[in-house]
């Protein structure tokens, strides 16, 4: 009967590492994605914040060594290591707390974060000049799709240097509202518009743009929730085939 349970506690645990192998991937992943993105509100923030690049290779990192540990757990489980299996408890329990950590910290400094990320788009607003096709032509895809104008509103690119020492009626191009009459519709740059008032969204992005981080953050927080569920059963699961070893054989482990 003991020795059912050990196959089954071996077997759980090899399960579990190789979804804590996958949910790494994942996290890898995503920081790569967060790091060479160029299509997306992550790339505005990329190109004028090292916080994001920062975050990017610790995701990538974790990411690494989660697949690392998902690989040596299932080595340890399947072989009956005990070495191999106390070294990935130990491992385990560092990664949670570390995850723990930088959640708590994350929530404590949300407000200051968001003042960053508007200190960020205000400036980037201020020396738009149309070129810049990472930052700025991402910012342009943003309004277009968004079909919103500046970040609290269009008066933030009444302090566009371009905008503000031009003779001409110039505004953001991107921000064309396509149901007001105006000159022909462009993508990038700026535009000059002929009547009083320019033809632009009246909305600002803050909202759109802080709905789309809730909805990203919420994938997110589901992987590292999901990891952090698996690491908990691993360090459970790992602990008991531990205790249950009496003495390793280290006849099983192949010979290369």
């Amino acid at each position: 009967m003991g020795k059912g349970c050990i196959t089954v506690t071996k077997y759980f645990l090899f399960l579990f590492n190789l979804l804590f192998f996958i949910f790494g991937a994942l996290i890898m992943g995503f920081g790569i994605w967060v790091l060479f993105d160029n299509q997306s509100f992550i790339a505005v923030l990329q190109e004028s914040s090292d916080t994001v690049k920062v975050a990017s290779y610790i995701l990538i990192g974790v990411g690494s060594l989660s697949m690392a540990m998902g690989f040596f757990g299932c080595i340890g489980a399947i072989y009956e290591i005990r070495c191999l299996l106390g070294l990935y408890f130990t491992c385990l329990l560092l990664i949670l707390i570390a995850q723990v950590t930088a959640g708590v910290l994350i929530y404590f400094q949300r407000d200051r974060l968001k003042h960053e990320m508007s200190n960020i788009i205000k400036g980037m607003i201020i020396n738009y000049t149309g070129q810049n096709r990472t930052t700025e032509h991402t910012w342009d895809y943003i309004q277009r799709k968004m079909e919103c104008c500046g970040w609290t509103g269009p008066g933030n690119w009444t302090e566009n240097l371009l905008i503000k020492n031009s003779t001409q009626n110039l505004y953001p191009c991107s921000c064309r509202n396509d149901s007001l009459p105006g000159t022909d519709v462009r993508e990038v740059g700026l535009c000059d518009h002929l009547s009083a008032e320019p033809p632009v969204f009246e909305t600002g992005c803050i909202n759109s743009v802080e709905n789309w981080l809730m909805e990203n953050c919420g994938v997110i927080l589901g992987i590292l929730v999901g990891v952090a569920v698996v690491e908990l059963l691993g360090m459970i699961l790992s602990m008991c085939l531990c205790k249950s070893v009496v003495q390793e054989d280290y006849t099983k482990v192949p010979k290369y």
